[in-house]
Parts: C-alpha cells; sequence; structure tokens
C-alpha cells in the first residue's frame, strides 16, 4: 500500500506502493558495511535521483529548487513505473550489477533492510551522518538496520480511526469501547482491510502490536507465540467473528474500505488520511482520532519513503546534501500542503496547516505512536506468514496457538 496519503485520490492507486509484499533479491546475511566504503564521500557533481512515478509530481519543485541553487549538482529525476515490484525490480538489477545508474534511491520502507543487508546502501554515518533528531523517530526507526541508519526518512504515512458520528457519537478510547459502541450499530460497524494482501499484514500487527507483542525481535528472532502476540491476534480474530468488524473486511481493500464509509454503510472504518478528503466531499458527519489498542491508542504501521545513497554513487557528498534538502522545513511544508505526509515533527503543529487539514493533530499522534514493519531482509516471507495464517484464523477457524506456531516457523525457515 503505498500509504502515501494524496487527496481525492483512490485508496487503491495510493496504497499500490507501500503495502506491497515485495519479491525478495538473494541477499547476504553480513550487514556489517558497504561495499563501496566512503568512496565518493568528498566528491561532487551531477546525480539522479529514481522514484516511482505516483508521487514524484511532489519531488518535482524540490528537485527544481535544488538545481537553481546548484549549477554544478544538477539533480536529474529518473521516474520508475507505479507498481512497486516493478520499482525494486528495476533498483535491484542494476545494484547487483553495480552501477551508479541511481545514486539517490526513493525506497519503499520495507526495502529499507532488504538493501543494506545486501550491502547496496552507504551507511549514514561518518562523513555521511545526518541529523535525525527532528524527524519523527518511528520513522527513523524504519531506517534503521542492525543499529545503524542506512537511509534518511522522506515522507512517511500512519492510520487512522474515522468514525460517522452519527453512527457512533462518542469517540472510543479503547478497543473495548468499539465492541461495545457496536452492539448498538445497526448494520457494519467496523470495516478494515483483512483480504489476504498486504493490507492485512499491517492491520494484524496492528492488533499484535496494539496488545503489546511483536512478531520479530532485534536479532530478527520470532516472537510472535508469545501471550502479547497471540492476545493481540486473537483480539482481531474475536472482533471478526463476534460482528464488530464487518464480515466484509476479509474481501476488502483501502477503497473498499473508502467506499463502505464514505457512502454510509459502516460506523468505523480504518484507513489512510487520504480518505478524509473524501469523506468531506460526501458531507459526511465524521471525526478521526488514532487507532486504539487494548488499554488506550493503538500502533498504526508506517507507510511511506526513506531515500537511500548507493554505494557506487560517485557523488555521494551532493547526494547527502539532497536528501537532507528534502526533509528542509520548507520542503517538508510543502510535502504536507499536498497531502503527503512529512517526517519533520514540527509541521504538524503549523497552525494554519491544521486549519487547512484537520486530520494532521491525529495523524501525528498516530505517527508518533507508530512501528515500522518488521525490519528484516526477509520482510516479504514474514508478511506472507502472516497473511496465512491469520486469514486461515479469521475464516478457516484455525486456532490463534496454532497461526502464531506457524509464523513462528515460517519466519525460521525464511531466515535460514
Amino acid at each position: 500500500m503505498k500509504l502515501h496519503a494524496t487527496r481525492r485520490r483512490t485508496g487503491a492507486a495510493l496504497c499500490a506502493i507501500a503495502l506491497s509484499a515485495t519479491t525478495l533479491a538473494a541477499c547476504s546475511s553480513d550487514s556489517s558495511g558497504s561495499n563501496g566504503g566512503s568512496e565518493g564521500a568528498g566528491e561532487r557533481g551531477p546525480i539522479t535521483f529514481a522514484m516511482g512515478r505516483n508521487d514524484t509530481d511532489k519531488l518535482t519543485p524540490i528537485i527544481d529548487a535544488w538545481n537553481a541553487e546548484h549549477p554544478d549538482e544538477q539533480v536529474t529525476l529518473k521516474e520508475l513505473a507505479g507498481e512497486a515490484d516493478d520499482q525494486r525490480d528495476t533498483l535491484v538489477q542494476s545494484l547487483q550489477a553495480g552501477n551508479s545508474d541511481y545514486d539517490v534511491m526513493a525506497l519503499d520502507v520495507v526495502w529499507t533492510a532488504d538493501f543494506a543487508a545486501n550491502q547496496w546502501l552507504e551507511p549514514l554515518e561518518g562523513d555521511f551522518e545526518v541529523d535525525t533528531s527532528k524527524l519523527l523517530q518511528s520513522t527513523v526507526e524504519s531506517a534503521t538496520y542492525n543499529d545503524t541508519l542506512y537511509a534518511l526518512p522522506q515522507n512517511t504515512n500512519g492510520q487512522l480511526l474515522f468514525r460517522n458520528v452519527d453512527k457512533v457519537d462518542s469517540k472510543p478510547d479503547t478497543f473495548a469501547d468499539i465492541k461495545s459502541a457496536c452492539e448498538a450499530v445497526e448494520g457494519d460497524c467496523l470495516t478494515t482491510q483483512l483480504k489476504q494482501y498486504e493490507g492485512l499484514t499491517v492491520n494484524a500487527l496492528g492488533f499484535i502490536n496494539g496488545w503489546g507483542g511483536t512478531v520479530i525481535d532485534d536479532n530478527g528472532e520470532p516472537t510472535v507465540e508469545s501471550d502479547e502476540a497471540k492476545a493481540g491476534l486473537q483480539a482481531l480474530v474475536d472482533a471478526y467473528k463476534d460482528g464488530t468488524i464487518a464480515k466484509g473486511s476479509t474481501a476488502a481493500t483501502e477503497e473498499e474500505t473508502n467506499l463502505a464509509f464514505t457512502e454510509g454503510q459502516t460506523a468505523l472504518a480504518i484507513n489512510w488520511p487520504y480518505m478524509f478528503a473524501n469523506a468531506q466531499e460526501k458531507g459526511l458527519n465524521f471525526e478521526v482520532q488514532p487507532l486504539v489498542g487494548e488499554s488506550g491508542v493503538g500502533v498504526s504501521t508506517l507507510g511511506g519513503y526513506n531515500n537511500g545513497i548507493n554505494v557506487n554513487s560517485k557523488h555521494k557528498a551532493t547526494a547527502k546534501d539532497f536528501i537532507e534538502f528534502i526533509i528542509s522545513e520548507e520542503n517538508q511544508l510543502s510535502f504536507a500542503k499536498a497531502s503527503f505526509p512529512p517526517v519533520l515533527a514540527s509541521i504538524y503543529d503549523n497552525e494554519e496547516l491544521i486549519k487547512e487539514q484537520p486530520y494532521l493533530p491525529a495523524l501525528k499522534e498516530s505517527l508518533e505512536n507508530a512501528k515500522p514493519r518488521p525490519v528484516s531482509p526477509f520482510y516479504p516471507a514474514i508478511s506472507k506468514a502472516i497473511q496465512d495464517n491469520a486469514y486461515a484464523a479469521l475464516t478457516a477457524d484455525k486456532s490463534v496457538d496454532d497461526a502464531t506456531k506457524d509464523m513462528s516457523a515460517a519466519i525460521k525457515q525464511a531466515a535460514q
């Protein structure tokens, strides 16, 4: 799901990238450093910037501004395909060949660990150290692998809970509040994405993390059989089976969720911020808030892009300056105005912007409590394990104990 919110775009288009489970290229388990070392550390000159074409309109003005100020260090935009898998394939083929076709690459957040493990990215340390103290720290976590920062967050996204006030008048503080409110709702109550695709991974993770569980630890070992992880998955399964979560959710992507909410067919929905403008246009009486979990604010899954520097780039000094330029206050504000959630935390407190986009305070709280999807070079296999077993637990009466046991086994197998 490319989880970049863009005003008035459909969920299908929006979410194609950041939620896509990509095919994993053969990767090295040695992540101690990069092949290129610090070659090009002091070198400056023209560079290329590769990004999927769906969102390059947000970067074009930034590239133009950079080029106006740096006549000898021009940035050329290399548009990649719109589909995430095709983008990744193009980058991988170039990087495996040791090419420097792309100096800076806008990476789906779930690719960062994979590319780092393959030693395709210049670690952002030493000559390439960057200041991330003003960024939303959850986004920094998504760009960190084995305690080393390998990319600089560019933009992000987090899920929100949308509530039709005419159907549910009071704000829920916990998931138990949602279950209670749903008892009085006629028709569908809560719609989310439980179809067997990356959206199911995202939402299963939301419940697992929201109940205090995790899927893997810092060493990549599976932790999904913990009591907390099981409790989260059980809460999801129970909510689906008791009708709190609409039965249609197991066939829903972001766009089906969008339609169900904006057409007044469901009282509550979990979706991305792009749906805010759609609901406004329909004239709905609604409010948004962060997700809710077992005991308070829930845990959203992060979307977005991280910018990595090709280890083979000949002009790494320029590349570093350019990715830092993207996270300047002016440029991050331009992202926010284009409904492209920024990573610079202060933007979310801009009062004038909040008047234009009232969901920003809720989104900031969502992002402050968000977690990246498991940071692992084996992420596609982890996602598949979650999807397969969560779907079986939801629709085929597979027990949560068996589902988490099989998830754990599949994750261990992928890492061998």
